[in-house]
């Protein structure tokens, strides 16, 4: 009852901040069911009148709730799916910076975690020269056989993994109540959507994986064209501290700065376009936080990807998908497109592919009719998104992260060359990784690939037998007289389904009476 009780009064406060800001005003009330139009009503009483767009109220919000607010709103922008498309373009604009937290709390961390004095570890230690949420990035020197070079250390906030934690105990408890007493909910997955906050947080609360996460992409493109990661310092990284070599480039927002170094921004645009397709087609591991704050170009105009504590993964099936759906756009071959989308499984078998082939020509032949530089790819996969939809497309997560990616991609690819053609820019990695996998040497990579497991599985077919059989025994005793439930548990179920109701109602009142005491009270 306690547990219940605090999360009803910290997710009191966190809807008590949402109205004041304004938030609840973002809401379509008439997609509301009548007792929410009327709660939303209520909730707009007490709501703080100020100008600003609906972007600062969201932002306004968030920032006073707290670091995993933030993060939570970050991650929501990419599911347009749950908060609808508008408030997901609103949370695009979230930024995350705050002011940083004291220079020697920084270094007694940095000694704390790596077992030695900053002084023994560092020749100097810059104050912070970036902050956020999570973590700040100092400016440092290190001394060591190879000399004296500058490095870049990030260091975890204090107390923030506490907050993490007893907020997302609160979301889990928001989750499973939505899950439980809202069935309209269940589609999205409520808890599932929780799950994957909870593991993009682990991963950010723990240096030593974004350092993993660095070197993993720096051994895969470490032969690719005009990209690079920067390395890390691996003696110099623990749990709470990250070290990297520092990179001494310009931002791409720089024009003049580009222009004095002799960079062509056009090129650095293809090459930003090209370096994620390549990095999502050909390894299903890609940057999944590319704002220009994350990215720079080296005096030899490579571009250098930073920060990499959000990542995302997709598997064989999707990458495939999304090779073959972007170049069926790109030679006009819908059907194959609407194939694709059934060979994946992701449109289920009772609708009709001449249909769905049909809807899909609905979106392309329009972008086909636009010049080349008003073509967005990123946009053409939101369209297809919605138009699924319609088709009963199972909700892919990893594929809409990918798509509110290529958003981002798309805009910093724009801001360096406005005329830039997106779709000869991809054209020669998609049908790269077209002619690689689903070409000769990918059918007898399929062959292998299938030889192997069938193998594996006729050295495990007696191991599997004997187990069918035993269970068939068992599942034979235990129906032989029929299955038979005792009188104290059938009573026991029943007293634990009462317990649950009971405890559920009493958190619906203390909700209730929590808004109407913030009400009456501000």
């Amino acid at each position: 009852m306690l547990g219940a009780t605090l999360h009803v009064l910290r997710l009191g406060r966190a809807a008590y901040v949402f109205a004041r800001e304004g938030v609840f005003g973002l809401l379509d009330a008439d997609s509301l069911p009548r007792p929410a139009r009327l709660g939303l009503r209520a909730a707009r009483l007490i709501e703080r009148r100020r100008a600003g767009t609906r972007s600062d109220k969201l932002t306004a919000a968030l920032t006073r709730l707290g670091p995993t607010y933030v993060k939570l709103g970050q991650f929501l922008s990419t599911r347009p799916d749950v908060v609808g498309t508008a408030i997901a373009n609103d949370l695009e604009a979230l930024q995350d910076q705050v002011p940083p937290f004291a220079q020697d709390v920084a270094e007694r961390i940095v000694a704390e975690t790596l077992g030695e004095p900053t002084a023994a570890l560092f020749a100097s230690f810059g104050p912070a020269i970036a902050a956020a949420s999570v973590a700040q990035v100092h400016r440092a020197r290190i001394r060591d056989g190879e000399g004296e070079r500058e490095v870049a250390v990030k260091v975890l906030r204090p107390g923030v993994a506490d907050r993490f934690r007893a907020d997302l105990a609160d979301y889990y408890f928001a989750a499973r109540f939505a899950e439980r007493f809202v069935p309209d909910s269940r589609r999205l997955r409520p808890i599932g959507i929780v799950d994957t906050l909870a593991r993009s947080m682990a991963l950010e609360l723990d240096m030593r994986l974004e350092a993993a996460a660095a070197s993993e992409m720096a051994e895969r493109t470490r032969d690719d064209p005009g990209f690079r990661v920067p390395i890390v310092d691996w003696n110099r990284t623990g749990k709470l501290v990250l070290t990297t070599e520092w990179i001494d480039g310009l931002r791409l927002a720089d024009r003049d700065g580009l222009a004095r170094a002799g960079i062509d921004p056009q090129a650095l645009g293809r090459t930003v376009i090209q370096s994620f397709l390549r990095h999502a087609l050909r390894d299903g591991f890609f940057h999944a936080d590319m704002h220009q704050g994350n990215l720079f170009a080296d005096a030899a105009g490579n571009l250098v990807a930073v920060d990499f504590g959000i990542m995302g993964r997709i598997g064989p099936k999707e990458r495939r998908f999304l090779a073959e759906i972007l170049l069926g756009f790109i030679t006009k071959d819908y059907r194959r497109v609407a194939e694709v989308h059934f060979e994946a499984g992701y449109v289920p078998a009772h609708h009709s592919v001449d249909e769905f082939a049909q809807a899909i020509r609905a979106i392309g032949e329009p972008i086909h009719s636009r010049t080349a530089d008003q073509i967005s790819m990123a946009k053409l996969l939101s369209l297809l998104f919605e138009v699924t939809a319609i088709f009963d497309m199972t909700t892919r997560t990893e594929l809409i992260l990918l798509q509110k990616t290529m958003v981002v991609v798309e805009g910093v690819a724009r801001s360096l060359d406005p005329r830039l053609d997106m779709w000869s820019t991809a054209e020669p990695v998609v049908r790269e990784w077209i002619t690689r996998n689903l070409g000769p040497v990918g059918r007898l990579q399929d062959a292998g690939e299938g030889a192997r497991v069938l193998a594996k599985v006729a050295g495990d077919l007696p191991a599997l037998l004997n187990r069918a059989a035993r269970l068939s025994e068992r599942v034979d005793e235990l129906t032989r007289d029929g299955f038979v439930l005792a009188p104290q548990s059938l009573r026991g179920i029943g007293e634990a389904e009462a317990r649950r109701n009971r405890w559920s109602t009493v958190a619906l009142w203390l909700i209730a009476l929590l808004l109407a005491a913030h009400l009456f009270l501000d």
